[in-house]
Order: C-alpha cells, then structure tokens, then sequence
C-alpha cells in the first residue's frame, strides 16, 4: 500500500506525551527541559510542533504585550484568559501559569483560589509564584490543595521596585547566602520545579546541586536543569531591550516590518490584489443585478 498523497514514507513518530510533574521532576540532573514563555495560540502550536517541554504563561505579557513598564498592572483575569489560549494551542504541552501581583499575598484561601481559576478556568498544569522564604507557607497550602507549584527566586520582576530594578542578585556573599536560602525554603515547601533568574551562573550550579527538584534557569549558567526564554526574547520580535542572557534565534522583528511595508506599498500600487487574490464572476451577472427594472 503507498502512502497517502501528502504523506511522508516510513514510520510515522510517536505521539507526544505530555510531561506530568513527576516527569518534569524525573529531569533533574538529566536531559535539560527546554521551557518558552508565550501568551498565544498560534505561538504555542509551533512551540509544541517544535518539541518544547513546558510553556510558561507569564505575566512579562504585561510588558511584550500590553505595554506596561512592568509586569504589575497584570491582572488574574488576564493570565487565565491567556493560558485557555496556549492551552488550546498546545493541548500536549506542560503548561505553567504565572500568579500576577497581590494574587498571592493577602492569605492562604485567596491564594489557594486564585491558583484554582487558573488550573479550572486556564487549563494549567501548575502555577509559578515568586519569592522564597517569605511564600513558602503559601507554596505548601497550594501544594496541599493538590495545586502543583514552580518556585520562582533571584530577581522576581514583581518585585523588581524593592530590588533595586531588574539587576543581577547574589553577587555577593551575603546576596548568594539569601537566594539559596531561597530555593531551599521553597524546595522544602513542596515546589515541584524551580526558576533561577538573573544569578551568577556559579550560584545557578551550587543551587541546583543543593536542592532535589530541577532548576530552570534564565540568566543563571549552564548547569541549571532547564532553561527559560520569552518567545518574544528569542525571536527577536522584542527590539528595546534585550537582557544580557538573551540568545536571538531569529529576527522577526526585522522580517515582520519588511512584511508590512511591502504590503502598505503594494496597496498604495494597487498591485495588491493581484488576480490570484481576488473573486471572479461573469460580467453579464453583475450587470444583471444592478440594473434597475426595464434597462
């Protein structure tokens, strides 16, 4: 039997198999899970043709796609409408959703609810939250709810006013001492995985040796468990900024204004739409209908 037009011969690939938690944790110290943070549907479709482990839904929406200076306007309403979307563009992905600012800070109940929208509502796997010592009560109650949580220590954009702006952390002694003091506060509330962000690569490798669930790192070296970059990051669609541990794989940015300009020339032309572009019908048949009654 031949195959099928359009088809390509041999064996076709196996079905992906969404990562669970426990096999998101099954990566520590194995191969490095490769996680994208992105907001959208389509996005999250060729994330997940292109083989991604997890995708975060993060609340740098607030900055890649709303505008704001910050990612402290970000609201709950917003993350679970985002998450439904990369939900549906990718149903066989490991889907983290961020808890946006004062979401997770009154109390425990409140906490617990507002990570169940997004669970129920988003379809998320897990929620991420930021902080160490300080929310580790509020990683254990959501932990205990049955909510799988993803730590989040070093520079926490939320609040990145207190820290001084987006700078490295643990550079010094007594900086390095307070993330890692960090990571295990919040490894032995029961996080299940854990982002390293803006830390000296030689903190990145001492945390992940010293804490037992798998570390994905955004500006924290190589030897984290993982890695993390915003899609916007990597594609080079994000042009006015570009932190130091950003890698461009693309230049969308670039691609993206010729494809508009080509197009706004082509319509001021009248070269656009060509005939391969437009509706055909017979003459006589529009004529036909405008003509008034006794023509």
């Amino acid at each position: 039997m031949t195959a099928a037009a359009g088809e390509q011969p041999g064996p076709k690939p196996k079905p992906r198999r969404k990562l669970t938690v426990p096999g998101v944790r099954a990566h520590k110290g194995a191969t490095p899970l490769v996680m994208v943070a992105l907001y959208d549907f389509s996005t999250a479709r060729l994330a997940e043709a292109a083989g991604v482990d997890m995708i975060l839904v993060g609340d740098s929406l607030g900055m890649v796609l709303l505008g704001h200076a910050s990612t402290v306007p970000v609201t709950l309403d917003d993350i679970v409408r985002h998450t439904q979307a990369v939900v549906r563009g990718a149903p066989k992905t490991h889907v983290v959703a961020d808890l946006p600012f004062l979401t997770y800070h009154i109390d425990d109940g409140r906490t617990v609810e507002n990570a169940g929208r997004l669970i129920q509502e988003g379809g998320a796997d897990a929620v991420k939250l930021e902080g160490g010592r300080v929310v580790a009560r509020r990683v254990r109650a959501l932990t205990d709810a049955g909510i799988p949580v993803c730590g989040h220590v070093g520079l926490t954009p939320q609040s990145a006013g207190a820290l001084g702006g987006f700078k490295v952390q643990g550079a010094t002694e007594a900086g390095a001492r307070h993330v890692l003091a960090d990571a295990e506060a919040v490894a032995e509330a029961g996080a299940y995985a854990l982002v390293l962000e803006a830390i000296p690569a030689e903190l990145g490798a001492l945390v992940t040796e010293r804490v037992d669930l798998p570390t994905i790192g955004i500006g924290a070296g190589p030897d984290c468990d993982g890695q993390v970059l915003l899609a916007h990051d990597l594609l080079g669609l994000e042009e006015r900024f570009a932190p130091r541990f950003v890698k461009r794989y693309a230049d969308l940015a670039g691609i993206t204004r010729s494809a508009f300009a080509a197009y706004a020339e082509e319509v001021r032309q009248r070269t656009f739409p060509a005939p391969e572009h437009t509706y055909a019908a017979e003459p006589e048949v529009v004529r036909s209908a405008v003509r008034t009654p006794g023509e």
